[in-house]
């Protein structure tokens, strides 16, 4: 019996460098940006002229806002909609990666480069991101359009290489141990963002060291550039860890061979034969079975409806524990955190379990336990349940994110890594849209944020009975990848 395959820990973690890249520079940027577009948005006289534009004409807008627990205020004679502003600037990475990540995945799949084809892609962008990232709070101090321009071209570059980056785990790495393999990943990225988290306090400690300043008398706008050169910093070390200890094959040996291979003309008649061959039976294997499609379209469906759940958990959660709760932010960080620590801890269990068990009984596994958690709440309304929740929903979390991406790989195979990881984000980013607008609605109607708590299970079930119809992207022999292909 031939040896199991093992994972190689040392090359993933590697790999693992370059999420945890992307994940710092998000982990520093939804925070910092926020509270720098408040003060630019607050102090502009245009944005409160068209707030009060705005409300003369659509005083609905008002109620939504306040609906969803934003702090409207009086301003310049009328109602100030900063945060509505706010809102939508934040949605521009998600949009910009709905719209090019797909489109840079493909082009990455076509790469033929002595670094591979994935390698280009992050080793010219990640640097422009980087130095974009530092600019943006020193453009801050020059006007809110300076600001507006820097962070649209951020957003921009990050997306031409997040799709790339991802397809490298799955490139690399067997497809019976993608599930293990992308466990590590997200631990990695884990790591990013927990770094991210920790370096304004690390930074204001700094510089009240040097300064002899408290942390409450130390202006945000002094210190807010070295927190986003963190970012910066280990975005390019990461990107150096990929191009120096990461090993790409070269994508172009292929084309070089068929050369050397039409050297005489007995050998090009022979190499054109069975090119044409290779590329008939390349267009057959590309092309997905009609079971195949069915799967993919019902489990990007049930990513859909599964990030509009943790979406809102993650955006709204801070006004329910001020509001249900009654809990500080400081206090609702905290308990996010735990959810953040505990999805840390469950990243290697979910890639065990995804291998053991099998990657969709995995999902609706962690699916299920965030389902029961959620209803228990909504029952009993037990403060100790939401500690419950927030520690078997946090291992439930990476039970699904860990082994969504693999399952979604799979249907598409080897050759479409990055297009079909352009699918991947297109469905999550689509949510990641949707979801502050749809539970924000549901919010104005029920009038109170404890809806969080039904609207959550409710797009969870919709997210479970898509998955049911899901019928492949399980790692399988090839014998019986084969006899499924037939069966289809």
């Amino acid at each position: 019996m031939a040896e199991k395959a093992k994972l190689d820990y040392k090359k993933t973690i590697l790999i693992g460098f370059g999420f945890m890249a992307t994940s710092i520079a998000w982990a520093i940027y939804d925070p910092y940006v926020t509270k720098i577009l408040n003060r630019l948005l607050t102090d502009s006289p245009l944005i409160t002229s068209w707030s009060n534009a705005l409300i003369d004409r659509f005083p609905d807008l008002v109620r939504f806002a306040e609906a969803q627990g934003e702090n409207v205020q009086i301003a310049g004679g009328g109602f100030t909609l900063v945060p509505l502003f706010i809102g939508i600037i934040m949605t521009f990475d998600n949009l910009f990666g709905v719209i090019f990540q797909p489109t840079f995945g493909k082009l990455s799949d076509r790469c033929h480069s002595k670094l591979g084809k994935r390698r280009p892609f992050i080793v010219s962008c990640a640097p422009i991101s980087a130095v974009l990232f530092f600019l943006i709070p020193i453009m801050s101090k020059v006007s809110l359009s300076a600001t507006m321009a820097v962070i649209i071209l951020f957003v921009f570059s990050m997306s031409l290489w997040r799709a790339p980056v991802v397809a490298l785990m799955p490139d690399l790495t067997p497809t019976e141990l993608r599930s293990e393999g992308n466990a590590v990943i997200n631990l990695m990225g884990g790591a990013g963002s927990l770094v991210g988290l920790v370096a304004g306090t690390l930074v204001v400690a700094i510089y009240g060291a040097a300064t002899g300043l408290s942390g409450d008398q130390i202006a945000e706008e002094d210190y807010f550039p070295y927190v986003f050169l963190i970012g910066s910093i280990i975005m390019l070390l990461g990107m150096l860890v990929l191009l120096f200890f990461v090993k790409e094959p070269d994508s172009r040996l292929s084309v070089a061979a068929e050369k050397n291979m039409a050297a005489d003309e007995k050998a090009r008649r022979q190499a054109e034969k069975a090119a044409r061959k290779a590329e008939k039976e390349k267009i057959k294997a590309e092309k997905l079975t009609k079971g195949e499609r069915v799967s993919l379209i019902f489990m990007l469906l049930g990513l859909f409806f599964l990030f509009c759940g943790t979406n809102a958990i993650t955006t709204f959660f801070s006004l329910f524990a001020a509001e249900v709760l009654g809990k500080t932010t400081s206090e609702a960080t905290i308990m996010m955190g735990v959810f953040a620590v505990f999805s840390a801890v469950g990243a290697i269990p979910a890639g065990f379990f995804g291998k053991k068990l099998g990657r969709k009984k995995t999902i609706l596994l962690g699916l299920g336990l965030f389902m029961a958690v959620f209803v228990l709440y909504l029952a009993t309304r037990s403060m100790a349940l939401i500690w419950v929740a927030l520690v078997v929903g946090g291992v439930a979390n990476m039970f699904i994110t860990v082994n969504t991406l693999p399952l979604v790989l799979e249907i598409g195979g080897l050759d479409k890594v990055g297009t079909f990881t352009g699918y991947y984000y297109t469905a999550t980013f689509s949510a990641q849209i949707a979801s502050p607008i749809v539970y924000g609605i549901v919010r104005m109607f029920t009038g109170t944020y404890m809806s969080l708590f039904a609207y959550c299970p409710i797009v969870f079930v919709l997210a479970i009975l898509c998955i049911l119809f899901v019928r492949h992207g399980e790692a399988l022999p090839d014998a019986v990848i084969e006899k499924a292909r037939e069966e289809d």
